[in-house]
């Protein structure tokens, strides 16, 4: 099958063409020919856009569906198409189903579920059976199986000795654990960032000093036995220099920031959205102003949307019984595109697939196909009709955005948007 891209602008720092102007020739899934203008008589397939900008395949390191256990909130097949129409070729599916993500048969059952879509599951496996941090999940069964990593979403692990375990354990087979930076016991039943804003709205917050002793205490544990962390969806500035200090000292850890945290703050509180209802909660100008300084000088190794869709029966209820969690996937490249370059959007929407171990997918001669479409100087106000989720819970709505999704090609697959 031949498939040919007319006139893309080409984003990839480490390819030979990037910022340039070409024709993409793609012949049985693999780049064939890229040349300023490539013409064939005939072809299987054009892809031709307004604007047209092509980058390596975008990946989401924390994503959450339903299925199996909440269908009602989002299924396999619609999560997977909602993100292939956003532009991501492959996302890492976080554990939080019912049952939990916790051996591997429950990873081959996802990875099953998916093996026909454009779009890469990447099961994340649950650290501790049934998230409950008791004792440890089969991370090796589940790693064979195909789970990326290991973490209990939105969980921290209370008992450091666990954690001490999984990092020497799971460098058995070079695994990577996840570590939610919560201290619970400071979090206590908080809803909100503990600040003026929580105590003028009384709501119960979340200091960001829960954050931060985690952190500490995770690096300090790191430090000790080697191995791999992941530190998940950070949000304070103190956050940024603990994880700035770990790495100058050589640790082994990155780091994500979701998006929602880097958009708004606490102050988007005021009108009691339930959608604003996330975790970890939405941090001030300060905060959010060292998470940038963070992303633009590396410390932040990637964004994630950290998409959480809830059904309405679990959202518009009282802010003190709402779940956490907004949509993410949809508006993700506008609400980038918003705050940072094309180029520092591209970045941050591609670098987590090293981490998570997805292989090289550079857009040149020899390589496949993995590609994601957009045009980025399209703008516009986000609507409920631009959701392509089951559930609707997006923090975004009304907000005006930046960029357009044309889609992705995967192989010889394309999923227009």
């Amino acid at each position: 099958m031949k498939i040919l891209v007319k006139s893309a602008k080409i984003i990839d720092n480490e390819s030979p063409f990037n910022n340039k102007v070409m024709d993409i020739l793609i012949e049985d899934g693999m780049i064939k020919e890229i040349a300023p203008a490539i013409k064939l008589k005939k072809v299987d397939l054009e892809i031709s856009r307004e604007n047209l900008h092509v980058s390596q395949g975008w990946f989401d390191s924390s994503v959450s569906f339903g299925e199996p256990g909440f269908e009602e909130r989002e299924t396999l097949e619609n999560g997977l198409m909602t993100a292939g129409r956003s532009g991501f070729t492959a996302i890492a599916l976080n554990p939080g189903n019912d049952p939990v993500t916790d051996n591997k048969g429950a990873v081959s059952f996802l990875r099953s579920k998916a093996e026909k879509q454009p779009v890469s599951l990447l099961p994340i496996g649950a650290l501790t059976r049934k998230s409950e941090g008791a004792d440890m999940a089969e991370l090796y069964d589940m790693k064979q199986a195909g789970a990326v990593a290991f973490g209990d979403y939105k969980r921290a692990v209370m008992n450091p000795n666990m954690l001490k375990i999984a990092l020497q354990y799971a460098q058995n087979f070079d695994g990577l654990v996840l570590s939610f930076p919560q201290e619970n016991r400071i979090a206590g039943n908080g809803q909100v960032h503990e600040h003026e804003n929580s105590t003028s709205l009384g709501l119960k917050g979340i200091p960001a000093l829960a954050e931060e002793l985690n952190i500490v205490r995770d690096l300090h544990l790191l430090e000790y036995t080697g191995g791999k962390l992941h530190i998940p969806t950070i949000s304070t500035a103190k956050s940024v220099e603990l994880i700035r200090d770990a790495k100058e000292r050589g640790l082994d850890v990155t780091c994500s920031v979701a998006i929602h945290n880097l958009f708004f703050t606490d102050e988007q509180l005021q009108e009691f959205d339930t959608n604003a209802k996330v975790l970890p909660p939405l941090r001030t100008k300060s905060d959010v102003k060292a998470l940038i300084a963070g992303i633009k000088d590396e410390t932040i190794d990637m964004v994630t949307s950290d998409h959480t869709p809830i059904d309405q029966e679990h959202k518009k209820v009282e802010f003190d019984n709402a779940l956490f969690g907004t949509l993410g996937l949809e508006s993700a490249l506008g609400a980038l595109l918003q705050m940072f370059s094309v180029k520092t959007t591209v970045r941050l929407l591609t670098a987590g697939k090293y981490r998570f171990n997805l292989g090289d997918g550079v857009i040149d001669e020899g390589y496949p196909a993995n590609l994601s479409f957009f045009d980025p100087d399209h703008t516009y106000t986000f609507q409920k009709e631009q959701i392509l989720s089951t559930s609707k819970n997006s923090l975004f709505l009304g907000k005006e955005l930046k960029g357009k999704v044309y889609g992705i090609l995967v192989g010889e697959e394309f999923l227009a948007s």
